[in-house]
């Protein structure tokens, strides 16, 4: 199977239809098709592979002029591309393959190797979660199509941890049964790309430039693609160096020593490069914050919603490398009207994967804004803020009638369904920052209680005559509004 000529890829056609789509495909078609149509940690890790593939046949863009150009470019460059390198896209064969190594062994005479399937992240083989997948155990053949999908995934996005000991050109790979997480793993990171009308255009407003690499990365920091300048083994330095520690050969990484067998049944698995992780690298699509002294990468996590997290997302980066800032794609964004975004994350525990998130939003203008991004920043505060209250609430309605477990989960989880209902209003404040100066007043304060007083209902009965006693109790915490909060 060849990825430059076979059907591999899904994607959704502007009518709704999902089909397959060899790379050739999906770039003579890119402005035909609406977007891709793959979990959260697959699109990451098939935008990646596309906006590599797109840059090397550029060579660029070189900077913003040449970027702005490049648009109509794209389709023929990439088919040329892709022409020339075409040998390098197998997943099967004696020769060189797409993201496997080569002189791979298994460890020892009687090691069966691994079920393919446990390059699948969602599913239940074995030390993966059951959380997406009830079939554990069963032997299940993945055809060719998702395999080049999982093998992609599984190098973009496996969890560190223990790991099986292959032999590579006759030495012991390396991490002695032991591996780091691959590159878009740490910190459970978000990551966050530029949305168009079509794959054409989405493709196009993630791509970066020869100039704000070398401004993020440094003069050496642009590279080739990891199938451009193999890795045939652990000495070849070079090789090594343009995979982990420049911008092309990072985007498609080789975290994992693999090598396919002809069946797809079953593969070698074992540890591969090593790839720094921030402060040492800094990955295009994630964010920076500052937390407390120091700087860290933006994470999800599935107690927290990501637009309560998109006002660290909108900052552009400024100047140096570590300062704080959004992706890197969203420095050229002129904010003159509302930005289509994709943000997601494959939220993990240490090397357990607890969840897949993503989301879309359409920031206004206002967001890219310092008194644009602080007014939103403010509507979310008051939100955990009222949570607070809520929670206060139960614990007064639960104390009065002695109850061991209050519904603490339950009553949060009411509360923040009901508020992602009026998300709209949230985003107003960006766009007219007078209605913080009154928050509880404005619409979005008044959704915020309203969600409040819902989730409190909900959460505690009110029945008997002890249960509308303890409910009045509650109540009167949830109504209370300290000073600093009321209108003059």
């Amino acid at each position: 199977m060849n990825l430059t000529i076979d059907p591999w890829i899904p994607a959704i056609r502007a009518n709704g239809g999902r089909e397959l789509f060899s790379l050739q495909e999906l770039f003579a078609q890119a402005r035909e098709l609406h977007d891709l149509a793959v979990k959260p940690h697959e699109r990451v890790a098939l935008m990646r592979l596309l906006l590599c593939i797109t840059q090397a046949a550029l060579d660029g863009p070189a900077d913003e002029t040449e970027w702005q150009d490049c648009q109509p470019l794209i389709r023929r460059r990439v088919r040329d591309y892709l022409e020339k390198w075409g040998g390098a896209f197998e997943l099967f064969g004696e020769g060189q393959r797409f993201l496997q190594f080569s002189n791979l062994r298994v460890g020892n005479e009687s090691d069966e190797g691994n079920a393919a399937t446990k390059l699948d992240l969602t599913l239940a083989t074995g030390n993966n979660s059951t959380l997406f997948d009830n079939l554990a155990g069963e032997d299940r053949t993945l055809q060719s199509a998702r395999s080049a999908i999982n093998l992609l995934t599984f190098q973009c996005f496996a969890p560190g941890g223990r790991i099986g000991v292959a032999k590579w050109n006759g030495k012991e790979t390396a991490g002695k049964g032991s591996s780091n997480h691959a590159p878009c793993t740490p910190s459970s990171m978000v990551h966050t790309l530029m949305l168009g009308q079509n794959l054409l255009e989405t493709i196009h407003r993630n791509l970066l430039t020869r100039e704000s690499v070398t401004d993020s990365y440094g003069p050496n920091g642009w590279g080739i693609p990891a199938w451009e300048l193999p890795v045939e083994k652990r000495e070849d330095k070079t090789a090594v160096e343009n995979s982990t520690l420049t911008h092309l050969g990072r985007l498609v990484p080789l975290s994992r020593a693999i090598r396919l067998n002809d069946g797809g049944r079953s593969i070698i698995l074992a540890n591969g490069l090593d790839y720094p992780i921030f402060p040492a690298f800094r990955e295009a699509t994630a964010t920076v914050i500052q937390r407390k002294a120091e700087l860290a990468i933006l994470s999800a996590s599935t107690n927290r919603s990501l637009w309560r997290q998109l006002a660290a997302v909108s900052v552009k980066r400024r100047a140096n490398a570590d300062a704080t800032g959004g992706p890197l794609a969203l420095n050229r964004l002129r904010p003159s009207t509302e930005t289509n975004i994709w943000v997601g994350a494959l939220v993990t525990d240490k090397a357990k994967i607890e969840d897949v998130v993503e989301s879309t939003y359409s920031l206004p203008a206002g967001m890219f804004s310092e008194l644009g991004r602080a007014s939103y920043e403010r509507g979310v505060a008051y939100a955990e803020e009222r949570e607070g209250g809520l929670i206060q609430s139960v614990k007064a309605y639960a104390s009065a009638l002695k109850v061991t477990s209050p519904p603490y989960n339950r009553a949060r989880q009411q509360f923040w369904t009901r508020v992602e209902q009026h998300l709209s209003a949230l985003f107003d404040l960006a766009r007219n920052t007078d209605l913080v100066t009154d928050l509880p007043n404005c619409p979005w304060g008044k959704a915020v209680q309203a969600a409040a007083f819902d989730a409190y209902e909900q959460s505690c009965p009110h029945q008997t005559p002890r249960q509308i006693e303890a409910y009045a109790l509650g109540l009167r915490k949830l109504t209370f509004r300290p000073k600093n909060q009321q209108p003059t």
